[in-house]
């Protein structure tokens, strides 16, 4: 049984779950309390999708081999459309994410996804700028508010601070420049006292996910597993029995 993808559930139509496949596609699902016990095999690509259906590959790639990895174009577009005919042309949402305790990202989505967008990325605050009429402007105000916000917040940056809050004289600050349409707070259902331990596993019991981080419990010591880090694995039932770091805490 591969792992062959992932789901957030930010869009709220379904829980947390992690795609696999054994010749037919199931989804192992990740609601807090659930225990997962397996071991990581090995790994190579994760293959495709026709519709519901996974189509496997063998390949060694990872998460994906060069026929299957895709670039999104749009996501390095500042207004210059680099698609042969721009095709961006409903609502945008421009924003703010707010990662604890102080980093705040600038973004852009298509209006209508904005929250499930947020939930995706894992934010803890957000802010909602302004609405306009296409992608092609969205990505120029993007670029110009990308001279003062950063525009990515990579995974690992995101476990280290999973324990901590935002920091609300900061986040202030920030949005003092402007006139928001709409503002967010979000809630993930857990709480951590530490930094998780940030390890690549699928063993223990489920604390819960925020964006693709997710959570687990083991012996006393959480850790955050990027779940694009497993795609591509071979899953082995069983509970791992390799040496995993542990927290202060536990001591």
């Amino acid at each position: 049984m591969q792992v062959v993808g992932y789901e957030t559930g930010a869009s709220g139509d379904g829980p947390p779950s992690l795609l696999v496949s054994d010749g037919s596609l199931a989804r192992e699902e990740l609601p807090p309390g659930t225990e997962l016990e397996y071991t990581l095999g090995d790994r190579h690509c994760a293959g495709t999708f026709d519709g519901e259906t996974h189509v496997p590959c063998a390949r060694p790639g990872t998460p994906y081999c060069d026929a299957h990895t895709s670039t999104w174009v749009c996501a390095r577009c500042t207004g210059t459309c680099l698609k042969d005919e721009m095709d961006c042309y409903e609502e945008h949402a421009v924003y703010l994410a707010a990662f604890a305790p102080a980093t705040f990202k600038v973004g852009v989505t298509r209006e209508w996804r904005l929250r499930t967008r947020l939930r995706e990325q894992g934010a803890d605050r957000a802010a909602h700028l302004r609405t306009v009429k296409d992608g092609r402007i969205a990505r120029e105000l993007e670029a110009e508010l990308a001279e003062t916000f950063t525009d990515r917040v990579r995974v690992p940056a995101k476990i280290r601070n999973l324990h901590r809050t935002v920091d609300e004289s900061a986040w202030r600050d920030a949005l003092s420049p402007f006139d928001p349409l709409d503002t967010f707070a979000f809630e993930y259902g857990f709480e951590l006292a530490s930094a998780p331990v940030r390890e690549t596993l699928a063993s223990g019991t489920v604390v819960g996910t925020q964006g693709r981080v997710l959570v687990l419990e083991r012996a006393g010591t959480a850790y955050a597993t990027d779940m694009r880090d497993l795609v591509g694995y071979e899953l082995e039932r069983g509970a791992t029995d390799r040496s995993l770091q542990s927290s202060l805490g536990t001591f």
